[in-house]
């Protein structure tokens, strides 16, 4: 049992770490927990059988906050996703504006009008008065956000689709914006564009 232990924890937690660093959804993000489980449940195991009782303590706690992760990624996360999913599916079929998840706006890839990936959506800025959306930040290059370089999309320039949006942009002809220090009003800076 130690000689398995001993495999299964550290292939277990490296792999879930992977999994929950990626952020590719929740239900990616909960199978994550699933598997940090499994390796707590292991370096438990590990500990007990070497006698190692901080490590068997410290991943006893760990498997409960591991399993705090399931229900949280698994359950609530993927409940509140399929009801997003939901809305907007509905809303596709009914004589109604159609919907998108806000989460949408984080994360999602960002398509040209060919359907070439250029960016990745980073977070959106609304205004506070009415809600509306005033423009959207994308990332461009880098690897998990190391190097990347990040633009300011006005929302007009936008089409949200389930799970991607689109845009008309070049982000080439767009001026970079700091990422410690985004652009209060984009028509403020002289459209993004460069020369314009």
């Amino acid at each position: 049992m130690e000689e398995l232990s001993s495999w299964i924890a550290p292939i277990a937690t490296a792999l879930a770490a992977c999994m929950t660093a990626a952020n590719l959804g929740s239900r990616v993000t909960g199978w994550g927990f699933v598997v940090f489980t499994i390796g707590s449940v292991a370096w438990t195991t590990y500990g007990a059988t070497t006698g190692q009782s901080n490590l068997l303590w410290q991943n006893l706690f760990l498997t409960a906050v591991n399993l705090v992760g399931v229900w949280r990624w698994l359950g609530r996360q993927a409940r509140l996703d399929d009801g997003a999913r939901a809305a907007a599916e509905k809303s596709e079929r009914q004589d109604a504006p159609t919907l998108f998840a806000v989460s949408t706006l984080s994360g999602a890839p960002l398509l040209s009008r060919d359907g070439e990936t250029i960016g990745s959506t980073v977070d959106a800025m609304a205004r506070c008065h009415d809600g509306a959306i005033d423009y959207l930040v994308v990332g461009k290059g880098g690897v998990g956000g190391l190097g990347e370089t990040l633009y300011a999309l006005p929302w007009g320039r936008l089409t949200v689709e389930p799970d991607r949006v689109v845009t008309d942009a070049d982000l080439d002809t767009l001026r970079p914006i700091d990422p410690k220090d985004w652009p209060a009003r984009l028509d403020r800076r002289a459209n993004l564009e460069t020369g314009g």
